[in-house]
C-alpha cells in the first residue's frame, strides 16, 4: 500500500495523518472537490489519485468509496439523519462528508464495522473538527448496529410518500424517480422501475469501441489477455454494439495500448453512444460524396464513429461544437480520420454552424444537450446537481437546434435526434413538437434499425419508432434516438 499523503490545498499536516489510508483521503477530497469547487468526479478522481501516486489496488479503493458514496448519497444522508437526530443543515459539510463515507464502508463494501468507524474517527481528526470525533463514532455505531432490511423499514415509516421512501432508499431525487417513472409508463414497463434504479446505482464496466477500418474484428479481440497489477484482464466482445468491447478488469489505457491498432481506433466508450451514432450512419444506404454533420460534436466521441463510418462510405463529416475548449476535444477524438473531418465552433442554431444559408446535408447528428439523466451510473454526482427547472431552457436549446438542423438538411436526408436522457420533455416531446412544426417530415423506424445493427436481440419497447435504451434493460446509457427524414 502506497504511504504517499495526497496534498489538499488548504488542510495542514496533523498528527495522526498517517493513520489514515492514503485512499480514504484521496476519496474525502474527490467529495469535497465535487461539493465546493463543483468538480465531475470522474475527472477529479484520476487527478487526485495521479497527485497521491496511489498504487492500482489503492485506486480501485479510492474509487469505489468516492464513487459509491456519491451514488448512493441519498440514502445515506437519510441514514445519517435518523440516528444523529440532526438535520443535514446542522452538521458541519466536513463532517458530513466524513460521515457518507463511513456510512459507505459499512453498507455498501466489506469493510470491517470496527475498521469503517476507526478510520472514519481518525479522518475527522484529520480533515475536520477533532472535537466532533465523538459524535462520527456514535452515528456511525449506531448505523453499524442496524441491518439494511431494518434501516429500510425506519426510512418507509418515516417517509412523507412512497415516492418519497423509494427515493431515499434508491439515493435518487423523487423529481427524477417520477421522470423516470414516466419514462417507463410511456413503454409499458412501469414495473421496471425499481431495476432501472438499481442499475443507476451500480458502476458500469468498461467499455470499448473500436472504430470501422482498424483492421481488427471487435470478435476477435475476445482472447486478448493484458497483465496488470492487479491480476490478468480480458477484453470480451460483449454488449449490443457491433463495434463494442467490454474490460474485464484493469486499465482501459493498457488496453488499448496493447491493441494493435491505428492510433484513434480504439477508445473507451458507452455502447449506447456506439449505437446512437451507428443509428445515423446505416439508416440508409450510402452514396459517395455525401456531406454529414455532427451538430453538438463536444467532446467527439459519436464524431470518432461517425468519421470512420463516413471514411468507409466516401462521405465528407463536419463536426460543429459551441464550445472552442470542446471543438479541440472533438480535434483530439478524430485524429484517425482528422483529414476527412471539418471541426468548426459555432452555435448550431446559427447558419454558421453550417457553412452557409445554402448549405445541405445528407445526414445531420443533433446530440443534443441535455439534463444527462440516462449517465448517472457514470456521473454519480450529476442526480445531485440536476434540478426539474434545468428542463425548460434544455427543452427550448434542443428545438431550436432541431429546427436548425431541418432547414439544412438535404431532400432525402436524414437527422438522427439523440440526447443522453430518457426525460419525455427532452425525447418524445420535442420529437413530437417538431413533427407538427414541420409537416415536410417523417420519422423513420429507429428501433427496426437499431436491431438490424445490433449484435444482441434488442428489447425496444413502446408505440413510437423512435427508441430508448436503458442501463436495466440493455446495459447501456440511457440514450434517446429519433430518426427524421425529409
Amino acid at each position: 500500500m502506497s504511504t504517499r499523503q495526497p496534498r489538499s490545498q488548504g488542510r495542514r499536516p496533523r498528527p495522526g495523518a498517517a493513520r489514515v489510508s492514503p485512499a480514504r483521503l484521496v476519496a474525502y477530497d474527490v467529495l469535497r472537490d465535487v461539493d465546493d469547487r463543483d468538480a465531475y468526479a470522474n475527472l477529479a478522481l484520476p487527478a487526485r489519485i495521479r497527485e497521491a501516486g496511489l498504487s492500482a489496488r489503492d485506486a480501485a479503493l479510492a474509487t469505489e468509496l468516492a464513487a459509491g458514496t456519491l451514488r448512493m448519497q441519498g440514502r445515506y444522508d437519510r441514514l445519517i439523519e435518523l440516528p444523529s437526530g440532526r438535520s443535514l443543515d446542522a452538521i458541519d459539510s466536513r463532517t458530513l462528508r466524513v460521515l457518507r463515507l463511513g456510512t459507505h464502508q459499512l453498507l455498501g463494501m466489506r469493510t470491517a464495522g470496527h475498521a469503517a468507524v476507526n478510520e472514519s474517527v481518525e479522518l475527522q481528526r484529520l480533515v475536520a473538527n477533532e472535537k466532533a470525533a465523538g459524535f462520527v463514532n456514535g452515528v456511525l455505531r449506531a448505523i453499524g448496529r442496524a441491518t439494511t432490511e431494518e434501516w429500510e423499514s425506519r426510512i418507509d415509516a418515516e417517509a412523507g410518500s412512497a415516492d418519497d421512501a423509494l427515493a431515499a432508499r434508491a439515493s435518487h431525487p423523487v423529481w427524477i424517480v417520477r421522470a423516470l417513472r414516466d419514462a417507463l409508463s410511456a413503454e409499458g414497463r412501469e414495473e421496471e422501475l425499481e431495476s432501472l434504479l438499481s442499475a443507476d446505482n451500480t458502476a458500469p464496466r468498461v467499455s470499448l469501441a473500436l472504430l470501422p477500418g482498424a483492421g481488427v474484428d471487435p470478435g476477435t479481440a475476445e482472447a486478448l489477455s493484458i497483465d496488470t497489477d492487479r491480476g490478468e484482464a480480458r477484453l470480451v466482445a460483449s454488449g449490443p454494439s457491433p463495434l463494442g468491447l467490454e474490460l474485464a478488469g484493469g486499465d482501459p489505457a493498457r488496453a488499448i495500448e496493447s491493441l494493435d491498432v491505428p492510433a484513434g481506433t480504439a477508445r473507451v466508450q458507452d455502447q449506447g453512444s456506439q449505437l446512437a451514432a451507428l443509428t445515423l450512419s446505416r439508416a440508409t444506404s450510402t452514396r459517395p460524396g455525401e456531406r454529414w454533420l455532427d451538430l453538438c460534436a463536444g467532446p467527439g466521441g459519436k464524431t470518432a464513429v461517425l468519421a470512420a463510418e463516413a471514411a468507409l462510405a466516401g462521405a465528407s463529416l463536419r463536426a460543429n461544437e459551441v464550445s472552442e475548449h470542446r471543438a479541440e476535444l472533438v480535434r483530439n477524438a478524430v485524429e484517425a480520420h482528422a483529414d476527412g473531418v471539418d471541426v468548426v465552433s459555432q452555435d448550431g442554431r446559427e447558419d454558421a454552424a453550417y457553412g452557409g444559408a445554402e448549405a445541405r446535408f445528407e445526414r445531420i447528428l443533433v446530440d443534443a444537450p441535455c439534463s444527462g439523466l440516462g449517465a448517472l451510473r457514470r456521473r454519480p454526482e450529476a442526480r445531485w446537481r440536476k434540478q426539474p427547472g434545468d428542463l425548460p431552457g434544455l427543452t427550448e436549446l434542443q428545438g431550436g437546434l432541431l429546427d436548425a438542423a431541418i432547414r439544412h438538411l438535404a431532400p432525402g436526408g436524414v437527422i438522427a435526434y439523440v440526447t443522453c436522457s430518457p426525460h419525455l420533455a427532452e425525447s418524445r416531446m420535442v420529437v413530437a413538437d417538431a413533427l407538427r412544426r414541420h409537416p415536410e417530415l417523417q420519422e423513420l423506424d429507429a428501433k427496426a434499425i437499431l436491431r438490424d445493427i445490433s449484435r444482441d436481440e434488442l428489447d425496444l419497447a413502446g408505440k413510437h419508432p423512435s427508441a430508448q435504451l436503458w442501463p436495466h434493460r440493455h446495459g447501456t446509457d440511457a440514450m434517446f434516438i429519433a430518426l427524421l427524414t425529409k
